[in-house]
């Protein structure tokens, strides 16, 4: 699976959040300033060469839907993040958030509470 540019990103993340949408609800989810309808357009049709959406045509008009769910382009982007950022080491990268103070003594609590539940998980416990 491909990497995302920021702007199809974007694009991606309206999608998924509305299942299904025509350029114009697009742009209206967009922040100000808002982008051309053509470079919005541009951008959803890169997307579709790239397998991450498709359409429904109504007359001239397209409706397009998300082919790649959320979660699994997280689980490609995460790992690579963390390889391109963190030597492919999530302990790394957790040590990074702790230590710039960036992760609250709460959320670390939550991290802790999961890692111990899936540890135990994995062990067959």
């Amino acid at each position: 699976m491909k990497e995302l540019t920021k702007a199809e990103e974007q694009i991606m993340q309206i999608l998924w959040k509305l299942d299904e949408a025509f350029v114009k609800e697009i742009i209206g989810k967009l922040p100000n300033p808002k982008p051309a309808y053509n470079t919005v357009s541009t951008i959803v049709r890169i997307l579709e060469k790239k397998g991450f959406v498709a359409h429904t045509a109504f007359g001239k008009s397209h409706r397009y839907h998300p082919l790649v769910k959320k979660e699994d382009y997280t689980k490609v982007y995460m790992k690579s993040f963390v390889n391109n950022y963190f030597s492919n080491s999530f302990e790394n990268m957790v040590s990074f958030f702790a230590k710039e103070q960036s992760i609250s003594i709460n959320e670390m609590e939550e991290i802790m509470k999961i890692m111990e539940k899936e540890i135990q998980k994995q062990k067959g416990d």
